[in-house]
């Protein structure tokens, strides 16, 4: 019963958000909120560009392409350095965590400023891959440091044995640790997209018209004339539904990832 209470106070604000968004603005913005208020799909229209707004298409392009080439790079580039730091550690690779670990207590306002003017340098502004290259940095070091758990759960036995049948490092790591430790793999790229999904900060300052991510598309809603309250809730709601897909069809995964060797 404590978990279901939990459960419903979690949802329960993105019920009401879902709510909102089929009532009309004069309704939504109602004090109190009526709940029996008339349903209406005004919102998404707008949303979509259907009555003659900005279209959200190009923004939602850019978030999907931003996240998922920065996830799979990310993947790419943590495999390997968390194989050296688990199965086969480096020296003194506790450092190396922690150094992976110090590149993430810098406040991200800190690092604006000078990202923003390497950008603008090497004319990288308002471009979706600048920001594939940023998110990538940004969600190294944490892939590292889980995928560095999940693979020191891979039996040394299952390797010794592929490299004495003759595999090399790439096939060990793509035929053997992968498939072991694809929970892990893939709660980290779910971990790593939800973040770069959300990004928002770096999006807002490096990005103009061409580039611009779908949080950055969201906050236009929020006007000088007012709060579109029925509108920004319709945006929130689709903007929120790639993550909340890739949650769900991951759950499996994620839950076996992030319990990965927490029972022996």
């Amino acid at each position: 019963m404590a978990a279901w209470l939990a459960g419903i106070l979690f949802v329960s604000p993105v019920l009401w958000m879902a709510l909102t968004s089929f009532h009309s603005e004069a309704n939504a913005a109602t004090n109190p909120p009526s709940l029996t208020a008339s349903l209406t799909l005004d919102s998404y229209r707008e949303f979509f560009g259907l009555d003659g707004g900005a279209s959200p298409w190009p923004s939602l392009i850019n978030s999907t392409t931003a996240s998922v080439v920065s996830t799979l790079l990310t993947l790419l580039l943590a495999l390997p350095a968390a194989y050296a730091l688990s199965i086969r550690p480096v020296k003194k690779w506790t450092d190396v965590l922690f150094f992976f670990l110090s590149t993430k207590m810098l406040p991200v306002v800190a690092g604006l400023l000078p990202v923003y003017l390497f950008a603008k340098n090497a004319g990288l502004l308002d471009n979706v891959w600048a920001l594939v290259v940023l998110y990538t940095a940004m969600n190294l070091p944490i892939a590292v440091w889980m995928m560095q758990s999940f693979l020191s759960e891979v039996p040394i036995a299952v390797i010794e044995a592929a490299q004495i049948d003759g595999a090399r490092l790439p096939t060990v790591l793509g035929r053997v640790v992968a498939p072991i430790a694809l929970p892990g793999i893939a709660a980290t790229a779910l971990i790593c997209f939800i973040f770069s999904w959300n990004e928002l900060l770096f999006a807002r300052v490096l990005t103009g018209v061409v580039a611009e991510t779908a949080p950055v598309f969201l906050t236009g809603f929020i006007t000088s004339q007012g709060l579109f309250l029925a509108k920004v809730c319709a945006a929130s709601l689709v903007i929120s539904l790639p993550v909340l897909a890739a949650g769900f069809a991951a759950q499996d995964k994620l839950v076996q990832g992030l319990s990965l060797g927490a029972v022996k």
